[in-house]
């Protein structure tokens, strides 16, 4: 895949090569993101962010990866503070907003939304979550976590155990995960979710084809023995035909410390696309795992900054640039290792 000028809509776009290469340029981000050295690669660039969903770790953390790479960032997070609320077109609102900037990063409830804002904009376009259908920098992210979490136990991706947990049937990052982690080797998804919030047939079978074991599981403490990643996922209220269709399923899978003590291996890692439901009748990951060295949500989080700049440079064409020029940091900056 040439990354340069590429609309970035689908995990479906990737080959393995591709992956390994934007892995290679997020590594690469590090002492930008950790704010030990300063670029200005992108000087004069304007990224427009359009979330027109609830974003925290997305939105944000697109926006501080255009800024440490020297860009401008313009952000709009209602439709009513478009000319959308007033019957235009997504066609006509990108040919506007492609206009005054240099790529786009989108997030819309409607499935396809994005692809279609995509095929009339004028410059790049990211896909930032379009409703229950696909997530991909999340899942490149995630992957990219995976891949650190077990460089540290001296393992690679390939011949993973992953247990995935929760709402697999609306959870969008889940959907873009499995195809990403579908395209490495002898990998062992361990579908846990009640019934009726299983991971779609269709793509199940797309796994199972590729050479992968997928075992459909409805009881938790089961599913997430003998992996490891635990990678839970919260209920996707918004997804749901009615709020009271989502309250059955609330807080029927919790894992917290006792739970991953008596089930899990010593070192499985404990990952969440966030944000974790905090509320006390949800709770599927709970808090007091905060202290287990094992939970690696913030260190998700913290990667999703470096897989972003990465993204932005080898789109917009600058990553054997970014070093050129460098300086050092000069005002207080506290210390950010990964937690």
């Amino acid at each position: 895949m040439d990354f340069v000028g590429q609309h970035i809509l689908s995990v479906d776009q990737f080959e393995r090569i591709d992956i390994e290469r934007l892995f290679d340029v997020a590594d690469e981000m590090e002492p930008y993101a950790r704010r030990t050295r300063i670029t200005r690669v992108l000087e004069g660039a304007i990224l427009s962010s359009m979330f027109f969903e609830p974003s925290t770790r997305t939105r944000i953390s697109f926006g501080c990866a255009f800024n440490l790479l020297g860009g401008e960032v313009r952000e709009t997070t209602e439709v009513k503070a478009l000319s959308l609320a007033k019957g235009e077109s997504l066609h006509d609102t990108a040919r506007v907003l492609s206009g005054y900037s240099d790529i786009i990063v989108m997030r819309h409830p409607r499935a396809g939304s994005v692809s279609e804002f995509a095929q009339a904009s004028r410059v790049p376009v990211i896909n930032g979550g379009d409703g229950p259908n696909e997530h991909p920098s999340q899942a490149l992210l995630d992957l990219y976590t995976i891949r650190k979490e077990m460089h540290e136990q001296g393992r690679g991706i390939d011949e993973l155990r992953i247990a995935l947990v929760g709402d697999l049937k609306y959870g969008r990052a889940v959907h873009s995960l499995c195809k990403v982690l579908g395209l490495f080797r002898s990998i062992t998804f361990q579908l846990v979710s009640p019934p009726g919030l299983e991971l779609a047939d269709d793509l199940a079978d797309v796994l199972r084809a590729r050479g992968h074991r997928v075992n459909v599981i409805h009881d938790m403490e089961a599913g997430i023995s003998h992996v490891d990643i635990v990678y839970v996922t919260r209920t996707q209220e918004e997804r749901f035909p009615s709020p009271e269709a989502a309250r059955r399923y609330r807080g029927l899978f919790r894992l917290n410390q006792a739970v991953y003590t008596e089930h899990c291996e010593p070192n499985t890692v404990i990952m969440h696309p966030m944000p974790r439901d905090s509320r006390r009748q949800a709770r599927e990951l709970d808090e007091d795992l905060d202290a287990n060295p094992n939970l690696a949500i913030f260190r998700q989080t913290d990667n999703g900054v470096l897989l972003r700049m990465a993204l932005f440079a080898m789109v917009l064409d600058v990553a054997d640039r970014v070093h050129v020029g460098a300086q050092a940091v000069h005002w207080y900056t506290a210390r950010r290792t990964p937690r």
